[in-house]
């Protein structure tokens, strides 16, 4: 008997074909066309699943793991939950080094996805024992059976967005893009993309965002590690206290940096002015485009792709909570407070 039920097996089946959605009211004043990648369709939330999919399943062509061994990882939360969701459909124990910068949203959602979960000093420098690099280490040293999947230093983070990502976009925008933007974290997302990207048109311009309190936008324009760039900031999943080899510097054109006040209002404003909830770093990109805009990056013949990496969900304890963003001091005379109140009727 034909069977004539249009399922997937499971939840994996969905990861990746993420849409190309165009943005108006953000960028309304602004030349060019612009279109948001948008990640959070994917079934974990975020471009994230792309890579946990992708090096689990090297890994098992590999011979790497077997059923029931272990997935350790050090990560801000996306990844995490990503490993956590492909480790339940695959048969894996997963045990996660995450920032104390990820929000409790994230946090919460790791454990509830059966994560073992190590919380880890954020501002503490890369090599010192408690940062959430080297407890995943340890962790996997002292786990028999176990595998790092260690984004940061992994080409695999590259290769998946070379695999997916890229041809997406090339396909979705008819090879007609112009610009690549996104933010840089491991890098691996804008590296993997751009190298498709360029291997298509080496004129397409790739545009990287990168965070005060970072040393990247620095080291791609000087090759120099320059620690006094380092200093706490809020937005999690951008810019970085050290150089990932997941991000290659040779295909990013330039850098642009952005704040963390700056980029929790866009983020705020893409949802309301564009009815898409999506989380920091998409404020970020967005607060990016209107910076390169300023200086003349674009026309209007240019096709912006901007890749917004997560759902806004993940933020509710954050950015999108009106008390949160009062304790940060982010509401003042040009930014006032804007969310709707709630009325109680007793």
């Amino acid at each position: 008997m034909k069977e004539d039920i249009k399922a997937h097996d499971n939840v994996l089946g969905l990861i990746g074909n993420t849409p190309l959605i165009r943005l108006n009211a953000v960028t309304e004043s602004l030349d060019g066309h612009f279109y948001a990648k948008v990640e959070a369709f994917n079934p974990g939330h975020s471009t994230k699943d792309r890579i946990a999919l992708y090096i689990i399943e090297k890994a098992e062509r590999d011979g790497l793991l077997s059923p029931g061994d272990t997935i350790i990882e050090t990560t801000s939360g996306n990844t995490g939950f990503s490993l956590a969701m492909v480790s339940i459909i695959k048969g894996y124990q997963c045990i996660l080094a995450v920032s104390s910068k990820s929000s409790t949203d994230k946090i919460d959602m790791l454990r509830s996805m059966g994560a073992k979960v190590y919380v880890c000093p954020a501002n503490v420098s890369a090599d010192d024992p408690r940062s959430y690099y080297s407890v995943a280490k340890r962790l996997h040293e002292e786990t028999k059976g176990s595998i790092y999947i260690n984004q940061y230093f992994n080409q695999l983070n590259v290769d998946a967005h070379y695999a997916s990502t890229g041809p997406e976009i090339w396909d979705q925008t008819a090879g007609k893009i112009t610009h690549l933007i996104a933010c840089c974290g491991t890098g691996g997302t804008l590296s993997g993309a751009a190298r498709y990207i360029k291997e298509q048109n080496p004129g397409v311009r790739i545009l990287g965002v990168d965070a005060y309190g970072s040393v990247l936008k620095k080291y791609h324009e000087t090759k120099e590690f320059d620690a006094e760039e380092i200093y706490p900031y809020r937005i999690e999943g951008l810019g970085k206290n050290l150089i990932p080899t997941a991000t290659d510097f040779d295909l990013i054109d330039q850098f642009v940096k952005v704040t963390d006040e700056e980029s929790a209002h866009a983020a705020r404003e893409i949802a309301k002015r564009e009815g898409l909830f999506v989380g920091y770093t998409s404020g970020a990109v967005l607060q990016a485009i209107r910076h390169f805009a300023e200086q003349g990056e674009f026309n209007e013949q240019s096709r912006v792709v901007a890749i917004f990496p997560d759902h806004g969900s993940r933020y509710m304890s954050k950015v999108f909570s009106d008390d949160w963003m009062s304790q940060q001091g982010f509401f003042d005379s040009i930014n006032e407070e804007t969310s709707q109140k709630i009325e109680i009727i007793k």
